[in-house]
């Protein structure tokens, strides 16, 4: 039981690339809040969607051809909005304060490009789902919110997707997704953990998570 389950919840943490894919290109419902000078996180996750879309339609010949291309146009429209730090610090949780500058540098390396291979392989099954925004709620002065929307299944109730960002050096970034209540950080700090604790430590993680790229980046 406890296997069905995590396979479940991994298939959940891969799903939300995809989501994040989708959501400019069906209608939504939205309601808005400025913050300023502030771009309003809300319109942050429609407007690099949006460019993503473009991207894709615009170059797919090219993509068929070179998934490489493919790989350029996450690092360069989608992951910038992204805290990998945070989400590093997050997923790795008390491991992170015990670690040397060096061993937080080499794994958020390694962290990022994993989360840029699976976003970019999840997108190559992108189909359209509707996107539902729920109404947008935070204070002027906050600095952590959380975008909240459901996609519309056929057949099927609509599955949660909450996007946690936070407010950094004037830039509004994501630091964690959750699908029906399960977190793609929190899912990765389970694994990642198992593997610490076993005799190789956080270094063992690292060379795990370098492995595994390096070979991906030969087969790009």
């Amino acid at each position: 039981m406890q296997t069905v389950s995590r396979k479940r919840n991994l298939g959940r943490s891969r799903y939300w690339f995809v989501l994040l894919l989708t959501m400019i290109s069906v209608p939504v419902f939205i309601s808005t809040l400025v913050y300023g000078a502030v771009t309003e996180p809300l319109a942050l996750v429609q407007q690099s969607s949006e460019k993503m879309l473009t991207a894709i339609k615009a170059e797919r010949a090219e993509i068929d051809k070179d998934t490489n291309r493919l790989f350029v146009l996450v690092e360069e429209i989608v992951l910038p909005h992204f805290d990998f730090r945070r989400m590093s610090k997050l997923v790795l949780g008390k491991y992170w304060n015990r670690a040397s500058d060096d061993q937080r540098r080499r794994f958020t390396d390694e962290f990022r490009f994993l989360l840029v291979r699976t976003y970019a392989t999840a997108m190559l099954e992108y189909t359209d789902q509707e996107i539902i925004y729920l109404p947008f709620r935070a204070k002027p002065d906050d600095t952590d919110v959380v975008v909240q929307s459901e996609v519309e299944q056929d057949g099927g109730f609509p599955i949660p997707i909450d996007y946690k960002m936070t407010l950094s050096d004037g830039a509004w970034k994501v630091f964690e997704v959750a699908i029906d209540g399960v977190g793609l950080v929190i899912n990765y700090r389970s694994s990642f953990s198992t593997e610490i604790r076993g005799r190789g430590g956080l270094d063992g993680l690292i060379n795990k998570l370098k492995g595994r790229n390096d070979e991906a980046r030969k087969n790009q």
